[in-house]
């Protein structure tokens, strides 16, 4: 295949598409809600205005304001619509000639659209994912191929170092710089693997992407195995996404029978597969060394440091590990260039970031902003504060691996130096408000037991620290515990951080310590009220 074959398919199919498109949004969030059979009684009420010729429903990926799904968009330059009912499908369509219509109708003007600036979710909810074609039509696989045939590897690395792209797994690591060490890495067989293994509770930024975008995701991976050497990639997704590896098998089986993917791509010499490992839903398998044992069939256990992945990883072979933000990060940088990504974000976090912005706040959805927005403009703007009007309290970043940040801290901007200082990781995105009715201590034991139950238990200080941090977050929760359990606290936590194997027990402590650090008043009312 040449450009011009991807440019006759891409024409092909902006000729074949009909003057309106109504999108339904069928990702996870909204399928949960109905969306299924409101794509049908969509397409039926089509049918029936006897407008099938030029209105077409199309079955699109996340949109983004999830709190108001399901969700329909009429392109182009359409109303938007949010909780649509399957019985209101007629009423959407009647909508087209100007009839009256009851179905809510969202402000496109709201902060929580109008702050966004979509690079990663740029075709959510614009293509369907499950047609090679709509993507070609967003010049999908272009990049690709001006990568092959105009561009080195070296030079490839070099555009990804000065746009600044740190990996958006959460450590922030300069993706230019471990793409380099994998490149100038020794073997004859390197890998490029995708780490799907979204864990956090109450993130889902992953999962919306690759259900709403798998091609992007593909693409990166292929610029990923071109610029290090590799022919062979990875897809770590956990079993509890069966919508996302449903996508992303169907999009990788139309990109073979393209030759997109496989050998020869596009008339070069360059060959690169990717392949699905289902990961069995273990927290700990985020973790790049425990991904890796479970790629080669053992059990999920990370291993000490060095040698790193980009050395020995997968099967002993120099590696490169990525997750799913990150190279769907690629193709857009490469498109329009490291300047421009440069000049997004602040000085030491460039680009953009994918948030899940859930918990007690009006509008819950998935965004994007670019870095640097302040806590304040994401969760009173954006999400329009608490659904009741009362003060927001904090808002935990990072999930279990993250901390809590008061109101009175919500000038902090967003990005990986501001949040650390604050006592917090960005995380891989996820971002949990709470209002005046949450317990700090309630929440500082829910985010340790689930570090508990998740501990591989290969490291004692996070087998065993774990288990009495939580013991001793239900002694204060349940009133009996004494300050000496306090101070208790606090050293096994410094404990846990400072001796445990891996990221999980390292940051384990985190909630505790954050919630400590900003609500320390409330831990020593539940020890004083029963002294």
């Amino acid at each position: 295949m040449d450009i011009s074959e991807l440019h006759a398919i891409a024409d092909r199919e902006r000729s074949r598409r009909k003057p309106i498109r109504i999108h339904c949004c069928t990702a996870s969030g909204c399928q949960a809600i109905g969306s299924t059979e409101l794509h049908r009684q969509l397409v039926q009420a089509v049918q029936a205005s006897g407008r099938d010729d030029e209105v077409e429903v199309v079955s699109v990926g996340c949109m983004g304001f999830c709190g108001g799904g399901p969700l329909v968009v009429v392109e182009p330059n359409g109303p938007r619509f949010e909780h649509v009912r399957p019985e209101q499908a007629s009423e959407v369509v009647a909508a087209l000639d100007g009839a009256p219509c009851t179905v809510q109708r969202s402000d496109p003007h709201h902060p929580f659209f109008s702050h966004q600036l979509p690079v990663v979710l740029r075709n959510g909810g614009r293509i369907d994912p499950e047609r090679i074609e709509e993507y070609i039509a967003a010049d999908g696989y272009q990049t690709l191929y001006r990568v092959l045939h105009d561009m080195t590897p070296a030079e490839v690395i070099e555009q990804l170092t000065r746009s600044g792209l740190r990996g958006r797994g959460g450590a922030g690591y300069p993706t230019g710089l471990k793409w380099g060490t994998v490149a100038k890495s020794r073997g004859e067989q390197k890998y490029v693997v995708c780490n799907g293994d979204e864990g956090d509770p109450g993130a889902f930024m992953d999962r919306s992407v690759l259900e709403s975008d798998p091609h992007l995701v593909l693409e990166g991976m292929c610029i990923a195995g071109y610029a290090v050497g590799a022919n062979q990639g990875y897809l770590y997704v956990r079993g509890e996404y069966p919508q996302a590896i449903s996508r992303l098998r169907t999009a990788i089986n139309q990109a073979r029978r393209l030759g997109i993917l496989g050998s020869q791509i596009f008339d070069t010499t360059f060959d690169f597969k990717i392949d699905i490992r289902i990961g069995a839903g273990a927290f700990v398998c985020g973790e790049e060394t425990a991904l890796i044992a479970s790629i080669e069939g053992k059990r999920g256990q990370p291993r000490p440091r060095p040698p790193y992945p980009a050395e020995s990883g997968l099967w002993g072979c120099p590696t490169l590990i990525n997750n799913v933000e990150t190279l769907a990060n690629i193709v857009p940088i490469l498109r329009g260039g490291a300047d421009w990504y440069a000049s997004i974000g602040t000085e030491r976090s460039k680009g953009t970031k994918v948030f899940a912005l859930t918990g007690k706040v009006r509008h819950t959805g998935l965004i994007e902003v670019p870095m640097g927005m302040t806590l304040r403009e994401i969760v009173e703007d954006m999400g329009g504060g608490t659904p009741d009007g009362s003060p927001v309290k904090a808002v935990q970043t990072g999930g279990p691996s993250g901390g809590c940040i008061p109101a009175s801290l919500f000038d902090t901007p967003v990005d990986y130096e501001s949040l650390a200082a604050a006592g917090s990781i960005m995380g891989s995105g996820g971002m949990v408000v709470m209002d005046s009715s949450t317990n700090m201590v309630e929440l500082a034991r829910f985010y340790m037991e689930f570090c508990m139950d998740e501990s591989c238990g290969k490291c004692i200080p996070c087998r065993v620290g774990t288990v009495q941090l939580h013991r001793l977050l239900s002694r204060i929760h349940q009133g009996i515990a004494s300050p000496a359990d306090l101070d208790l606290l606090t050293q096994l936590c410094s404990l846990v951080r400072d001796t445990s194997l891996c990221g999980l027990g390292q940051s384990a402590p985190n909630p505790v310590l954050s919630t400590l650090r900003y609500f320390r008043d409330e831990y020593e009312a539940l020890i004083q009220r029963h002294d």
